[in-house]
């Protein structure tokens, strides 16, 4: 089974300086936060979720009966893999860099991986993507759709932190695709677990059969607060003007790695991936307060993904590259 490596806190805590998780650096959202802290912890949850299913079909322009909630983006893909398991799918197909769980889903389930996208039933897609913060290509895309019948799933976490570019897809193939939202990426928030997921037209038989594998009230009232936060014009203004922060801070940390030699590949979002010019230790800077992401169990070994941060965590990872690039010096 393929192991699970994932960014944010450790078992040393919270990094004071963490570069390593892919969250909106501007949050959390003030909004959505105080959403989530006057939620009515006291009560189930409706059950069937109407208020909310509503809500977030009004904010995407689409029925209520394709919202299919999820406990997180995490649990909708080990459920959409077991589904597509249980109907007899064998081989999947990611981007070679790509999310980690697809491939960890699959595993757990004894799916097969293939190279070829138009060998696989099961694929999975992620528009900006991670660890590069680059769009999928349109030709893979085409590819994909195609050949049917095929289980397609864009997870779009990332989607409204897009700093520039535009998605692969059309509005006419995310009609064929299966949605993954995971708004609390950019409500600064990843510490409330709730996401859904948006249904293929006529997949209504599909969305019934994984509400039935999903648990009781999958979404606690404080992911239900989240969420219902995120379909306000309020939080969308607040996520759009977060986006003009994050470019400057992006900005600001690809020259910081430039000037230290590091090779930054081009991204279309607040993250991407970067090479140092000579290997470092993620224990030195962990020492210092800081985290990167080791790029390895991405197939990028030697790389480390990063996410722009405020310019008091900039100035800090800056610090503590000149004191080892000083060591190294020292050594030498």
């Amino acid at each position: 089974m393929t192991a699970r490596f994932h960014g944010g806190p450790d078992a040393q805590g919270v990094a004071r300086w963490d570069f390593s998780s892919n969250a909106n650096a501007c949050g959390p959202c003030p909004m959505a936060l105080q959403a989530v802290q006057r939620a009515d912890a006291v009560h189930y949850p409706d059950p069937a979720y109407t208020r909310l299913r509503a809500a977030l079909a009004d904010l995407h322009g689409v029925a209520p009966w394709r919202v299919l909630l999820a406990a997180s983006a995490s649990e909708c893909v080990q459920r959409l893999t077991a589904w597509r398991w249980r109907l007899g799918d064998r081989r999947f197909w990611t981007p070679p860099h790509a999310y980690g769980d697809y491939a960890h889903a699959a595993s757990a389930w004894g799916l097969e991986r293939v190279n070829d996208p138009g060998q696989a039933p099961l694929a999975w897609l992620c528009d900006p993507g991670s660890p590069l913060g680059q769009g999928e290509s349109a030709e893979v895309v085409r590819a994909l759709l195609n050949h049917t019948p095929r289980t397609v799933v864009l997870d779009r976490a990332y989607a409204p932190l897009r700093l520039r570019g535009h998605s692969a897809l059309d509005a006419a193939q995310l009609d064929r695709v299966w949605q993954l939202w995971s708004p609390n990426k950019a409500l600064g928030m990843t510490g409330v677990r709730a996401a859904y997921a948006i249904a293929p037209l006529g997949a209504h038989a599909d969305v019934a059969e994984l509400d039935a594998l999903a648990a009781s009230w999958p979404i606690g009232a404080h992911g239900e607060a989240m969420l219902l936060a995120w379909t306000t014009s309020g939080v969308q203004d607040w996520v759009a003007a977060s986006r003009h922060t994050l470019a400057d801070w992006a900005g600001a940390l690809r020259a910081m790695l430039a000037a230290h030699g590091w090779t930054c590949t081009p991204s279309d979002t607040a993250y991407g991936s970067a090479r140092p010019p000579q290997p470092i230790e993620a224990a030195a800077l962990r020492e210092r307060g800081i985290k990167l992401r080791d790029a390895t169990s991405f197939g990028l070994p030697g790389w480390w993904r990063l996410s722009a941060q405020r310019p008091d965590a900039l100035a800090a990872l800056e610090a503590a590259l000149c004191a080892l690039e000083t060591n190294v010096e020292t050594s030498e």
